[in-house]
């Protein structure tokens, strides 16, 4: 059987004691808020609903930095709420941001680089990989890969909900941090090298649609209505978060790690077959992914460190 850390008391029976003052998740999504909000400001005339969105920033900062100046037991809701608040809040506020991304895109870039993402990726393979890749296509596998594609999200709040279960509080915030990290890194790169891949682009030049057996149209359109409006494809957020979420495993045991070693291998493949990527944007995700874990890692020892 793997090996799995000693669990410290539950946080569901609150035995362990929140801390004041800003957590590094904090900073950094106050940080996020406060970079965007400027982005806003800077082009005001043209986002829309810009007001709104200068509003909606400065009430997230309010709640964050509220939330990290309250002891347990004071405030409204006393502990337990503000205990949910402060470990998973950085949840709907990272969602929320990839939601203004694209609102934010469209008027202050105002342009679209899948032309030249896409000459890359031919010039490194001589041919366009998810034009090729219809060689080996076969409904089994569509379907198969766009399951593993659509539970993305679960697979990377699975890691965080079992920390929060076996109550292991300093682990939660460092996945935390280097989920969110993930997260506000990828929304970056979108606004740098806005991109909306070769389901897109390159469409006129598949010579068949993409076909599974049975949930594959209903998941895909799913994944349409939530995406299609995007610049989200530099770099692959399903591959960089696939690889942190993967990292993050380590820490609950060596069989989790295992298997999300082998999840992460099908949805670097999964987002080119699927043609929701192009292949520099899976090189950009695991090397994003890796940045963040080297960064990260260190700070987390260090911080670890000095808390001893």
């Amino acid at each position: 059987m793997a090996h799995v850390a000693a669990r410290p008391p539950a946080l569901l029976g609150y035995t362990q004691k929140i801390t004041c003052g800003f957590w590094h998740v904090d900073v950094l999504i106050t940080a996020y808020l406060a970079a965007t909000g400027l982005l806003i400001a800077a082009f005001y005339s043209r986002v829309p609903d810009a007001g709104w969105l200068l509003a909606a920033h400065a009430v997230a900062i309010a709640l964050i930095a509220a939330a990290a100046k309250i002891e347990p037991g004071e405030g409204m809701g006393g502990y337990r709420l503000v205990s949910i608040f402060r470990y998973w809040y950085p949840l709907p506020f990272v969602a929320a941001c990839y939601k203004e991304m694209a609102i934010l895109i469209p008027p202050t870039r105002g342009i679209a680089l899948d032309a030249q993402v896409a000459a890359l990726d031919y010039r490194i393979w001589g041919a366009n990989p998810t034009v090729w890749l219809e060689n080996i296509s076969a409904p089994w596998l569509t379907e198969f890969l766009q399951i593993a594609y659509t539970l993305f999200v679960p697979a990377v709040l699975l890691v965080a909900a079992v920390l929060w279960k076996q109550g292991r509080l300093q682990e939660f915030r460092y996945y935390a941090l280097l989920i969110s990290a993930g997260f506000l890194a990828s929304y970056l790169g979108y606004w740098l090298v806005p991109v909306r891949g070769p389901r897109f682009l390159l469409a006129h030049l598949q010579t068949s649609e993409l076909r599974g057996l049975w949930l594959f149209p209903y998941l895909q359109h799913a994944l349409d209505k939530l995406e299609s409006a995007h610049y989200d494809c530099f770099p692959s957020g399903h591959v960089e978060l696939t690889l942190l979420a993967c990292w993050g495993s380590r820490l609950i045991s060596t069989n989790l790690f295992r298997t999300y070693f082998v999840y992460s291998l099908v949805i670097v493949f999964a987002t080119v077959y699927l043609r929701y990527h192009y292949t520099i944007d899976v090189f950009a995700g695991a090397l994003v992914s890796a940045v963040l874990i080297a960064v990260l890692e260190r700070f987390h020892r260090e911080s670890a460190y000095r808390r001893g």
